[in-house]
């Protein structure tokens, strides 16, 4: 079993700043792609940022400029640094992983339980 442990959401006013991390932990053997999605009410899931294994990044639009994803390959997390925080930003945020669990298995993608963020005056 994979987890993923998402942590840091919170309320925050417009022009803001927060730090989302997430931890993946359990039977992992590597992981590929990792990144933050995220949900506002009423709307569909979409793609925030994701970073490959060797480092390509890649952004949302609507967040370039403002957010920066790093991740730590040694330990196994993700983070996301969101600054300018503006009320449309507000969602609750998933991270996602892309794992193997032995070294001759395909990928699977894993999600986290999610974290909200609101940004609100």
């Amino acid at each position: 079993q994979v987890q993923l442990v998402e942590s840091g959401g919170g309320l925050v006013q417009p022009g803001g700043s927060l730090r989302l991390s997430c931890a993946a932990s359990g039977s992992i053997f590597s992981i590929s792609g990792m990144g933050w999605y995220r949900q506002a009410p009423g709307k569909q899931r979409e793609l925030v940022a994701r970073v490959t294994r060797d480092g390509i990044l890649n952004y949302a639009v609507a967040v370039k400029g403002r957010f920066t994803i790093s991740r730590n390959g040694a330990k196994n997390t993700v983070s996301l640094q969101m600054n300018s925080l503006k009320p449309d930003d507000t969602a609750v945020y998933y991270c996602d992983a892309d794992v193997k669990i032995t070294d001759w298995a395909r990928p699977q993608g894993y999600w986290g339980q999610g974290t909200q963020v609101t940004v609100s005056s």
